[in-house]
């Protein structure tokens, strides 16, 4: 099978098309390894049965109380906002817009919740102003989740992860992975990348993703 063909295109495009083709596959065949890698890793730690706070004023609700079944797991994504994060994060946001858009498909196999520092009032409002109607969003400010998980910094510093849980066989809460986007000194916003859909069809494009950054100034009224 060979790329779809345009009767006026050149051999040379042709021949570059079907290169790029064949290394697009061995991307492919490399992603799905590593998924395969991800996902025989052993279970981690037993984790502790942290307290949240419902950014709807609902209440509390803690970490083992997030499973809707023991069978499914349990994805948190750590927003950076709160304590020393006085604004929310532009990528985090731009992240969270696309999970919102996601999340009744998400529902089907695993459990999804938004957890940060901010309190739950100012967490609730910034989600309504966002359209997140369809999260979980809690507040974790008066626990030590993010620190424990190292998202936090003892100086209240925020970072952004995505963490997945399980409960094993005793219904103990087992932490099995976590990524932020820097993956190195030298390798920033690209370790959680796979989930943003907006720079991967940026990659589509002759200039790439070159130097975007997300932002706050724009609002969801701009789109077209």
């Amino acid at each position: 099978m060979e790329y779809t063909r345009l009767t006026d295109e050149t051999d040379e495009y042709r021949k570059a098309r079907e290169e790029l083709r064949l290394e697009e596959i061995d991307l492919m065949q490399h992603r799905e390894r590593v998924a395969a890698m991800r996902r025989a890793l052993p279970l981690g730690p037993v984790v502790a049965d942290y307290e949240f706070l419902e950014a709807d004023g609902s209440g509390t609700v803690r970490l083992s109380e997030l499973f809707t079944s023991s069978e499914r797991p349990l994805v948190v994504y750590h927003l950076m906002y709160g304590k020393a994060q006085t604004s929310p994060c532009p990528m985090c946001t731009q992240w969270i817009d696309g999970f919102n858009g996601v999340a009744h498909h998400l529902a089907q196999n695993v459990d999804f919740v938004v957890a940060a520092a901010a309190d739950p009032e100012t967490l609730r409002v910034y989600g309504q102003e966002r359209e997140w109607n369809r999260l979980h969003l809690l507040s974790c400010g008066a626990n030590t989740f993010k620190y424990d998980l190292g998202s936090e910094e003892p100086d209240g510093t925020q970072d952004s992860m995505i963490s997945v849980f399980v409960k094993d066989g005793d219904g103990n809460v087992r932490h099995t992975y976590s990524v932020q986007p820097r993956m190195a000194d030298d390798i920033e916003q690209r370790g959680i990348d796979l989930l943003c859909a907006t720079w991967h069809i940026l990659d589509l494009t002759p200039q790439g993703r070159d130097d975007w950054y997300s932002s706050l100034e724009y609002g969801l009224s701009t789109a077209r």
